[in-house]
């Protein structure tokens, strides 16, 4: 089966948007695949999902197969180095390869799971995101820290946030119960990317993002009919 888990549209053009005021450059995709059914069946049929325990996703994920993961990079690694300047002495390093469905019910989450978060201050570090699934699903939200005025959270910055992060939630209390959709006197909701079926999106993971959770479609553990997702974490070391 993995044989023809996925087959790259071979017409498929990327477009690159300037997102927010540091004009960071966001890859999307449309049609990525031929068909995304053969992955939601092998989602459906083969899949073992769990609770992720090695981060704060709100919900279960399961491994990729292995000939998806490699289709999907041949397909755009080239790009990346293009788009993002990678010096070319760096090599790509696949990190964490998911399907992911969001499954926490919003009563449960804790603070850090209500704020948007970023992967990693690595600056050479990057998300791959395939929407799968047909469904009316919520976007991909990126935001702006209001206290600081940042979208990426280097490295420099990693520490400086935290403190800031830390010192607006002192004064004006934890986040509201929920996900986070919005703009409100933390961070401010800039740019979204819709989820629309077979629509693959690259961007870096220091950014500020957040599912913009939409909770009576996207809380849901069925591959078939919950807010699927193909999540490829990769570095260039």
């Amino acid at each position: 089966m993995q044989q023809n888990m996925i087959k790259v549209n071979p017409v498929a053009k990327p477009k690159i948007v300037m997102i927010g005021n540091e004009k960071t450059p966001i890859v999307i995709i449309d049609d990525f695949a031929l068909s995304t059914d053969d992955i939601i069946a092998y989602a459906a049929d083969h899949a073992d999902f769990k609770a992720d325990r090695n981060s704060y996703y709100p919900g279960i994920r399961a491994a990729l197969p292995r000939e998806y993961v490699k289709a999907v990079i041949d397909a755009v690694y080239q790009g990346i180095y293009q788009c993002y300047n990678i010096p070319h002495q760096l090599r790509l390093k696949p990190q964490s390869l998911f399907l992911s469905l969001i499954t926490h019910d919003e009563s449960k989450l804790t603070a850090l799971q209500k704020m948007p978060h970023f992967d990693t201050p690595k600056p050479y570090h990057f998300a791959i995101l395939h929407y799968l699934n047909p469904n009316q699903h919520g976007s991909t939200g990126f935001f702006r820290h209001i206290p600081t005025q940042w979208e990426r959270i280097t490295a420099q910055r990693c520490q400086p946030y935290f403190d800031a992060a830390q010192r607006h939630i002192e004064v004006n209390g934890e986040p509201k119960t929920g996900y986070c959709t919005e703009s409100d006197h933390h961070f401010d909701l800039y740019e979204q990317i819709e989820y629309r079926q077979n629509r693959l999106v690259i961007y870096p993971g220091n950014l500020l993002h957040s599912s913009i959770v939409r909770p009576a479609q996207d809380i849901d553990s069925n591959p078939n009919t919950g807010r699927l997702t193909a999540n490829i974490f990769i570095d260039f070391k």
